[in-house]
């Protein structure tokens, strides 16, 4: 199976990266994101997910069997181009010494009525491909993951977002080799920017 998925895995990603790449890589993007030019226009398929745009900074806090319990400081993005897609960046710090931390990079996009799709690479070298589902009414997101690539130890991410007003609270669960899917972060940021 794992040699499987590990194929699937190297045929696919050089795809999803070229395919992702064009989008945002085109003159229409490129001119969009210019300094000075106008806000592109959200395109309709994400308009159920425009709750999550904006940029969010905060805290969280981490830990898992294996690891020492932490404190970070976090800052998340998610805009658009004017696409059916949302890049998504994120970074973290150590809240007592603001030493980076870890970062991670993706693209949201919207599959049908309420479902979605994510890739996200980590610095860890780590890429997760993602399905989940999202509910514009109570401003939630949910993804666990179906494909967890380069990750020696790591079987199973979930995420899960919700919105309330200018609050973005998530959670972070993994699974591993040797210990079941449990928390491993959660954070409350609060919108800086549209």
């Amino acid at each position: 199976m794992e040699e499987g998925l590990a194929y699937i895995w190297r045929r696919a990603f050089p795809v999803l990266r070229s395919r992702l790449s064009s989008i945002f890589n085109s003159s229409e993007a490129a001119t969009a994101m210019a300094e000075g030019s106008p806000a592109p226009v959200l395109h309709p398929k994400l308009q159920p997910l425009a709750f999550m745009l904006g940029t969010w900074r905060g805290e969280g806090e981490g830990g898992f069997p294996t690891i020492n319990s932490f404190c970070y400081g976090e800052e998340i993005k998610f805009w658009h181009v004017g696409k059916p897609v949302i890049a998504y960046t994120q970074k973290t710090w150590k809240a007592a010494s603001g030493e980076p931390m870890h970062a991670e990079s993706g693209y949201f996009r919207p599959t049908g009525e309420g479902s979605l799709e994510a890739v996200i690479a980590q610095s860890t070298g780590l890429a997760e491909v993602q399905k989940g589902t999202y509910d514009s009414e109570n401003q939630t997101l949910e993804l666990r993951s179906a494909l967890v690539g380069n990750a020696a130890k790591v079987v199973e991410i979930r995420r899960s977002f919700k919105v309330e007003g200018d609050e973005l609270r998530y959670t972070v669960e993994m699974g591993t080799h040797t210990h079941q899917v449990q928390r491993h972060l959660q954070a409350v940021l609060k919108k800086v920017s549209t």
